[in-house]
Formats: structure tokens, C-alpha cells, sequence
């Protein structure tokens, strides 16, 4: 847990700083700011697929799971409507930002714990925070964070600090469940989960520019489908 609690601090402190730069930025550098952060977190996702899609062995390039992304996206998404998973989000951000008087908390919220909680490092790091007692992943993990943190914060606002506590929760229970969960989480079933959770990465990066938008937190049971068709085939003989 030890990893996790860095993390959690290290968003906060880096959210708190962004809060107090906001104040300094003008329109005109806040919105610029805001398309190119969009393009960075693209290209972040968009690294995240193609590292998961694709390896190197005996110097040839072999590719794999593209048809169990595309699955689980649409299965993901299907899902994902029918629960209206955005709207309830959206509408417990909204009820934190009128009770708390928090301007701007919704957006900032989804976009920075989806964007913090997906990636193999979080989930790689905590198991190996639970396992073997190793935070050296998530130490890692938390300097990219605060610094990005920092970033969104100046941009999107207060719900960004405020992600701090669904990675706590997340990768928390990851630590404290990693005894059950590591010796199930073959190299296979985490490149498909991350190649999953990148590609919702990449979705959050192309709403930042505004030419459309993607209910993102929507997509968030595709990164179960992985699980599920692994869990399937592994009991077929």
C-alpha cells in the first residue's frame, strides 16, 4: 500500500499546485493548453496500443489482439450504455459540485481517474506493492502523475485533485487482493486489458479537442471482456 498512498499524495499535491497556477493563466493560454494536453494524452494511449499490440521476436514484428479490442469496446460500450455509467458519474460529479460550490468538478473528475487508473502501471505496480512489498513501479508512477496533475489541474480544475481518492480506492484494493489476482494475470490477459484501457486513453485525449464527444466512462467494461473471454478459454480443455 505503500506505493498507492505516494500516488494519492503525489496527485494531490500536484492538483493543489495546478489549482494555484489556473489563477495565473488568461483564457487564450488555458484553452491552447487544454487542446495540446488533449494531444499529448492521444499520443500517451495511442503508445500504450501499439506497445500492447505489437512485439518483437527474432527480429520480426508480430502483432495480436486486435479483434478482442475491437469486442470488447463494442461489448464495453453496449454495456456501458445500458448502465449509463457516464450519466451516473456525471450526475454524482454534479451533486459534489453544487453541494461543495466546486466550479468545473464533473469534467475534470471522470477524465483525470479514468486517465490515472487504467494503465499498466497502475495495475502491474500494485500487484507488485501487494506481492512483493515493491513500490518502486508506482513510485514511478506517481512522479508522472503529479506532474501531470499538475498540468490538468491548471486546466480542468478541482475534480482532478479530487482523483486522487478513486486511484486510493483502485489500486488499494489491487494491493490488498494481489494475492488472488497476480498468479491469474498472465503477460497475455495484461497486454489485452492495457491495449483496452489505452485505447479509452486515447478517447479522452480526442474529447479534449473538442470536435466531439466520447462518453468515455461508458467504455470502462470493455476492460472486463479481456477478463472474462480469458477466463473462458482457460477452462476449455
Amino acid at each position: 500500500m505503500f506505493g498507492t498512498i505516494v500516488n494519492t499524495i503525489a496527485i494531490a499535491i500536484g492538483g493543489t499546485l495546478g489549482l494555484l497556477f489556473q489563477k495565473r493563466l488568461n483564457s487564450r493560454i488555458e484553452e491552447s493548453l487544454y487542446k495540446v494536453l488533449g494531444v499529448a494524452i492521444f499520443i500517451l494511449g495511442m503508445n500504450g496500443v501499439i506497445g500492447s499490440m505489437f512485439t518483437v521476436k527474432d527480429g520480426q514484428i508480430s502483432s495480436g489482439g486486435e479483434l478482442l479490442l475491437v469486442i470488447s469496446l463494442v461489448l464495453g460500450t453496449v454495456v456501458g450504455e445500458l448502465l449509463k455509467i457516464e450519466n451516473r458519474l456525471e450526475s454524482l460529479s454534479q451533486k459534489v459540485e453544487q453541494k461543495m460550490q466546486l466550479s468545473g468538478f464533473s469534467s475534470g473528475f471522470v477524465a483525470a481517474s479514468i486517465l490515472y487508473c487504467v494503465g499498466a502501471m497502475a495495475i502491474v505496480g500494485a500487484i507488485n506493492d501487494g506481492l512483493r512489498g515493491d513500490s518502486s513501479t508506482l513510485l514511478v508512477k506517481s512522479i508522472l502523475d503529479g506532474v501531470s496533475a499538475v498540468i490538468m489541474a491548471s486546466t480542468l480544475g478541482v475534480g482532478v485533485l479530487f482523483s486522487c481518492i478513486p486511484v486510493l480506492l483502485y489500486q488499494g484494493s489491487l494491493s490488498l487482493l494481489s494475492g488472488w489476482i497476480g498468479p491469474a494475470l498472465t503477460d497475455a490477459l495484461l497486454d489485452q486489458i492495457c491495449m483496452v484501457g489505452y485505447a479509452i486513453v486515447m478517447c479522452i485525449g480526442i474529447n479534449f479537442w473538442g470536435v466531439t464527444k466520447i462518453k468515455t466512462a461508458n467504455l470502462l467494461p470493455a476492460i472486463l471482456i479481456p477478463i472474462l473471454y480469458y477466463g473462458v478459454t482457460s477452462l476449455i480443455p
